[in-house]
């Protein structure tokens, strides 16, 4: 009897803690303010057929690409750019969303609409460059960190106010210098920060840890390491609480480092990319949204392409600046009776990349111009 008494007193005290512990153990659901507005957002930008148009150089860059075509820096130059691209006619049936620069969000036309009201006719999101560009990481291999997050709240407000509706925040890790675990550890949790804070601003945050093509490593190499780092950046955003149905991940596809003799056809890329995105990105995640990182304008095309052969759980997609605008440039020349021309190039690059992301892109039309590599060694944005 005494026994028996003992052990129901026991079997009461075990569920007692049981109970305690499930308590201690529950995790509040996240409800953000803009939750649902975020994930319409991100959605939206990952649809079918559709990608980014990266156009949120900054104005040094912009000003790089202005002299490769002899036209001067000045504001209205880079105003008459922007305009000839967020005004392409029938643009939006191909490109989902456009990021701009700082100045670009606030500029309007020559007609004085706004370039975010000409973006929304269009039906494409405009997004926004959050970050405040790399500067050296002290006591690494060389390496850089990306600074920004200093008053990142309240510059993402104002860009909400703006009609900004996703952000870009871009962190870099190098092959060839190492990489190191700070600098891998600094990419990762500075993304994440950013991310959380974008949110909660209502700007569907890009993450967008860049593996840099410069080096002479083979393309395992790049998957070992791109591994490490999105494995981190995943733990960092999952550790801030970011919403992962909320965001949109622009990585560089897994390729040999551009100075690499072994060059991989589209087909391996794909595998190989592919396998990186099923072993460290969540399904819950709705686009991927490729950086062409340098390619050229048909290896870019073609490798998307190739990934959009067998289903995937994402939106694999691309988000490409150099690679929808080398043409573009080259077609305009600064003068305005080319602007019809231009626009024609432009949607020809991007209803390309519309097949690529569809899987049905046919290179049979394509120039010997697109296949013009554009990697430049230690490339600065």
């Amino acid at each position: 009897m005494a026994a028996a008494l003992m052990q129901k007193a026991s079997m009461k005290s075990a569920s007692a803690r049981v109970q305690k512990a499930s308590r201690t153990r529950t995790v509040a659901v996240r409800a953000g303010k803009y939750d649902e507005e975020l994930i319409k957002t991100a959605k939206t930008i990952a649809t079918p057929g559709r990608g980014i148009l990266a156009m949120d150089e900054s104005n040094a860059t912009c000003g790089k690409r202005l002299d490769s075509i002899g036209v001067e820096n000045t504001e209205d130059n880079r105003r008459a750019y922007r305009e000839l691209l967020v005004s392409t006619p029938g643009l939006g049936q191909y490109i989902s969303g456009a990021i701009l620069f700082e100045e670009t969000l606030y500029q309007s036309t020559s007609t004085g609409k706004r370039m975010v009201d000409v973006l929304n006719e269009q039906g494409i999101v405009p997004g926004i460059k959050v970050d405040k560009g790399l500067v050296p990481l002290a006591n690494s291999n060389g390496e850089s960190w990306c600074m920004g997050l200093d008053g990142l709240d309240k510059r993402c407000a104002e860009y909400y106010k703006a009609g900004a509706r996703f952000a870009k925040w871009r962190s870099v890790v190098s092959i060839p210098a190492g990489p190191s675990t700070i600098a891998i550890r600094d990419c990762a949790y500075g993304l994440a920060r950013y991310a959380a804070i974008a949110q909660n601003a209502g700007l569907v945050p890009i993450v967008e840890p860049e593996v840099l093509l410069d080096g002479e490593h083979d393309i395992d190499r790049t998957l070992e390491v791109a591994e490490a780092t999105w494995a981190e950046t995943f733990k960092y955003l999952a550790d801030n609480n970011v919403m992962f149905e909320g965001i949109l991940l622009k990585p560089a596809m897994v390729t040999p480092g551009a100075e690499c003799k072994n060059r991989a056809s589209p087909e391996v890329v794909a595998d190989y990319t592919l396998k990186l995105l099923t072993r460290r990105v969540p399904p819950a995640v709705p686009g991927i949204m490729f950086l062409s990182g340098g390619q050229s304008e048909l290896e870019a095309t073609l490798n998307l392409n190739a990934m959009n052969k067998t289903p995937n759980p994402w939106h694999v997609s691309f988000s490409y600046a150099r690679a929808l605008q080398n043409s573009v440039l080259k077609t305009w020349q600064g003068k305005p009776e080319n602007v019809p021309a231009a626009h024609q190039a432009l949607l020809k690059r991007a209803k390309a990349n519309s097949d690529a992301q569809l899987g049905k892109y046919d290179p049979s039309s394509e120039s010997a111009e697109a296949a013009q590599g554009m990697y430049e060694k230690g490339y600065v944005y």
